[in-house]
């Protein structure tokens, strides 16, 4: 018998039809990978199955846990069934969990509301389930806060939370997506181990095929509110039928044709960075040893370069990054851009700045949302002396928005009626409005689907050529930063441990910190 089988699942929102007789079934031990890109009705598909679609939403179909019908389940009736019947984990982890709560708290709560359990009882529970997840209390005391845990961590906290009375049926939506390999690697691996003990049916919601390939036994695709094919997942993914899945597969292959380019001009020079923060406050006025975040790095990007920069979270990337655009003062060395140097922590001189623009890994974040479009696109003249003004400007803007594939009447909307893609176009149209020679790339397009992701790398390389762009492409995604990068660094504990160009540093590594990285990234087989 399944243990979970949603028949003909619809769902509409305002009239407008959101699933269509969407139909999965999941067997206990069982892990079920739900993949498509954003707006296919996966995370719909999870919110109907936990009640918790908007007021506004009409649902019709079934959703049977054994013999009962979520659908069917008041609201009072679905408060009994979450979390004691049903987990559910978030992608975002920090957004998931109360910040001003702790962690033994959190946890707790879960067992007090469903068991009536004793605070002492509750904690006691909370414990032991922090302990299988990973975080043991020696080393992770309960009453730690979110903001004191890494994002591994606090994912562990949130899977915690989900499975601390041990249901029947878990739902993943999109687990992994801002963790680097690693943990990434070791979230994975703790799901399958739960599901391994436990006999729960894992729901794993991702665009990432690779984490599918290796994780789940059977695959449903998804787009457009509809389940387009179903079946084992090895034979979806080596023999597709529907046109949508190969579509899909083709975009994870995606490499785009990079040319030779590179100057033998140094465009960037860092030369023996270092960087420390300060330590906790001890007492009134004492402070502990400060933190090395940053050690003697140095480096060299030339003109028409791509360099990439790889490493766990924490080892440093960010902070490396935030020195070389000039915002976090040195305890050592020097950077060097373009023959200037880039005094951190400084004001930069306007023409210096010009020469230098940042994408970011959330684009919506980094956007005022009160301001339109143009606007937005435009803000970088602030740092060019000969700026244009009026139609000039207003030309400069739509030129800006057609080289990235936006319209020029773009510029007159607001970002939130935006995809996600068409936001990074945006964000990288801004970067560019100025004609910087070099741009900091910080995952970029780690939270974007397979082929948006593919539309925005093959983007990235057209403007390269087109403009002579020079990129630092910071990410955790080895994929992307073997398909687009000349050369890579491998960073760990703030240090550079491996350099090289690309190829030869992913075909033959010579660190064994770059091995376990590439040994944890997860592989996407396809026929031929």
């Amino acid at each position: 018998m399944n243990l979970l089988a949603v028949e003909d699942l619809s769902v509409e929102i305002g009239g407008a039809p959101v699933l269509r007789r969407v139909s999965l079934a999941l067997e206990p031990g069982e892990t079920l990978g739900v993949i498509g890109e954003s707006g296919s009705g996966k995370s719909m598909t999870a919110l109907a199955i936990m009640g918790l679609l908007p007021r506004s939403a009409r649902a019709s179909g079934r959703a049977l846990l054994g013999e009962v019908d979520l659908l069917a389940r008041t609201e009072a009736e679905m408060c009994a069934i979450r979390g004691r019947d049903v987990g559910m984990i978030f992608q975002e982890p920090m957004t998931a969990l109360n910040p001003l709560q702790t962690i033994g708290d959190q946890v707790a709560e879960t067992v007090r509301v469903h068991r009536r359990a004793s605070r002492a009882e509750a904690q006691g529970v909370a414990r032991l389930t922090l302990e299988r997840v990973g975080l043991p209390q020696a080393r992770f005391p309960l009453d730690r806060f979110p903001h004191e845990l890494s994002g591994g961590q606090r994912q562990r906290v949130g899977i915690a939370m989900a499975i601390a009375l041990r249901p029947r049926l878990l739902i993943a939506d999109e687990p992994t997506t801002a963790l680097d390999v690693t943990t990434q690697a070791a979230i994975l691996d703790l799901l399958r181990r739960l599901v391994a003990e436990d006999g729960m049916g894992l729901m794993l919601i991702t665009h990432d095929l690779a984490v599918v390939a290796e994780t789940a036994s059977r695959v449903a695709v998804m787009t457009a509110g509809e389940v387009v094919e179903r079946g084992a997942t090895r034979e979806v993914l080596r023999a597709p039928r529907h046109p949508y899945t190969r579509t899909l597969l083709a975009a994870a292959a995606d490499r785009p044709m990079r040319l030779p380019r590179i100057a033998r001009t140094p465009l960037l020079k860092v030369e023996g960075v270092t960087r420390d923060y300060p330590g906790a406050r001890r007492g009134l006025f004492g402070r502990e040893t400060p933190t090395r975040a940053v050690r003697n790095v140095s480096f060299t990007l030339h003109a028409g370069e791509s360099l990439g920069l790889v490493g766990e979270s924490g080892c440093g990337k960010s902070t490396l990054t935030r020195a070389v655009l000039g915002l976090d003062a040195l305890q050592g060395g020097r950077i060097v851009l373009d023959g200037e140097e880039i005094r951190a922590g400084e004001a930069m001189a306007r023409e210096l700045r010009a020469r230098i623009q940042a994408v970011f890994q959330d684009p919506y974040g980094s956007f005022d949302p009160r301001w339109r479009v143009g606007r937005l696109v435009a803000e970088p003249f602030h740092v060019v002396d000969d700026a244009p003004g009026g139609e000039a400007r207003t030309q400069a803007v739509a030129a800006a928005l057609e080289a990235v594939g936006l319209a020029a009447s773009d510029a007159g909307r607001f970002i939130h009626e935006f995809s996600g893609g068409q936001r990074q176009r945006i964000a990288i149209a801004r970067a560019l409005i100025i004609r910087p020679k070099l741009i900091v790339l910080d995952e970029a397009v780690s939270a974007l689907d397979v082929r948006v992701r593919a539309q925005i790398l093959d983007l990235l390389d057209g403007l390269s050529t087109r403009y002579g762009l020079s990129y630092l492409f910071i990410s955790h995604d080895l994929h992307v930063v073997r398909a687009v990068t000349d050369r890579v660094l491998v960073m760990r504990a703030g240090e550079i441990v491996e350099a090289g160009p690309t190829e030869r540093v992913f075909s033959r590594p010579t660190h064994p910190y770059t091995r376990e990285l590439l040994a944890a990234t997860p592989v996407l087989e396809m026929a031929g």
